[in-house]
């Protein structure tokens, strides 16, 4: 019989992926997995003077859309909330540069959707 790997353990790989395609393209770690009441970010960075939330996402392949096509503006939303709070809790000015963007892993393809969206007031 053969196991399926679960959703979580598969996004946690291809988050590891994304990381160390971060690391490569200069990106300082800051934080992986941020959680809290209102969501979780998959990966904090620092690029220069920005603070860069990332979003990873994977596919297989396009059969059922291109992997940024699922950071919907729902998902966006989420994303700046918890980036909002994010940002206060470690004293991040609200005029401190943030940006908000996408990891797309189709494959073994990855793309860096820099600036993917724009912040979201809510």
């Amino acid at each position: 019989m053969i196991q399926k790997v679960n959703t979580r353990e598969k996004g946690a790989k291809y988050e590891q992926i994304a990381v160390r395609y971060l690391q490569r393209n200069c990106i300082k770690i800051m934080e992986c997995n941020y959680r809290n009441r209102q969501g979780e970010i998959d990966i904090v960075g620092k690029d220069g003077e920005y603070i860069v939330f990332f979003e990873v996402k994977y596919r297989k392949n396009n059969a059922s859309g291109q992997p940024a096509e699922a950071v919907d503006y729902k998902k966006q939303r989420k994303i700046c909330r918890v980036a909002d709070y994010y940002r206060m809790i470690h004293h991040i000015g609200e005029f401190s540069p943030v940006r908000y963007d996408v990891i797309a892993i189709c494959g073994t393809e990855i793309t860096w959707y820099r600036n993917a969206f724009a912040h979201i007031y809510t």
